[in-house]
């Protein structure tokens, strides 16, 4: 469970002061996905990083099975990220010049996991996203769909217990956009993994089972949690 508890940030000084989060506070049950919806400067993305530990507001908590991670040291909520969390964002952020490969694999060599444990890890990874027969291919030679999904490979390659994906699917048309959305679920749903998106479509966000709607730095609702069996389609390949 994940309780965010009265968040606030703010930015600047004395009158220039400006509030990013004001008391924002909600609970997300284990393995649901949550939609953080909202406009551009809606305070969605600045919410994320004071999750994720990524920012630290002035006030409030954000407590992961009992331990509010805004209390660790920089080396500990460090490290809590790189064995607990993982990241997904809208420009993919691979390293062009490295194989798919070697960008799976950083995440594993961050948490000190050992070479024969990586090479099964990220195997294992790139076939989740059917990417296995690009393992050895540098990522410049991948078509953006296929980039997202090396993306996705990196994020889930150390089985994260807490997935943020930040405008996943923002760069992407609306096809290739729809796999990676199955790829996410799919795989969350299978693995027990919270899914946190935050996003300003309101279609992707009606597939969460929660959605968060922020409006200036504050919380404008909260739905009830919703549980849905969804029938899924063949899975679709991205050339």
């Amino acid at each position: 469970m994940i309780e965010v508890k009265s968040l606030t940030k703010t930015y600047g000084k004395k009158q220039h002061t400006f509030t990013a989060l004001d008391d924002v506070s909600f609970t997300i049950p284990d393995g649901a996905s949550v939609a953080i919806l909202g406009k551009s400067g809606s305070g969605k993305s600045t919410l994320m990083h004071a999750m994720s530990g990524l920012d630290r507001p002035q006030v409030g908590e954000v407590i992961i099975n009992g331990e509010d991670i805004l209390k660790l040291k920089t080396k500990a909520v460090d490290k809590f990220r790189a064995t607990k969390m993982s990241f997904i964002f809208q420009s993919f952020f691979v390293q062009a010049n490295e194989t798919c490969f070697d960008n799976v694999s950083l995440p594993l060599e961050i948490a000190g996991v050992s070479h024969a444990e990586r090479k099964k890890k990220v195997t294992a990874a790139l076939e989740a996203v059917e990417l296995g027969d690009k393992i050895k291919s540098k990522a410049k030679n991948l078509s953006g769909g296929q980039k997202q999904r090396l993306a996705v490979a990196r994020a889930i390659v150390n089985e994260p217990e807490v997935l943020f994906a930040d405008e996943p699917t923002g760069n992407l048309d609306s096809t290739t956009g729809d796999v990676i959305e199955d790829l996410l679920f799919g795989y969350a749903k299978r693995n027990g993994m919270t899914l946190i998106i935050v996003t300003h479509d309101a279609d992707l966000a009606a597939k969460c089972d929660i959605e968060v709607r922020i409006k200036d730095g504050k919380i404008e609702s909260i739905s009830e949690p919703r549980k849905k069996e969804v029938t899924k389609p063949a899975p679709r390949r991205i050339q």
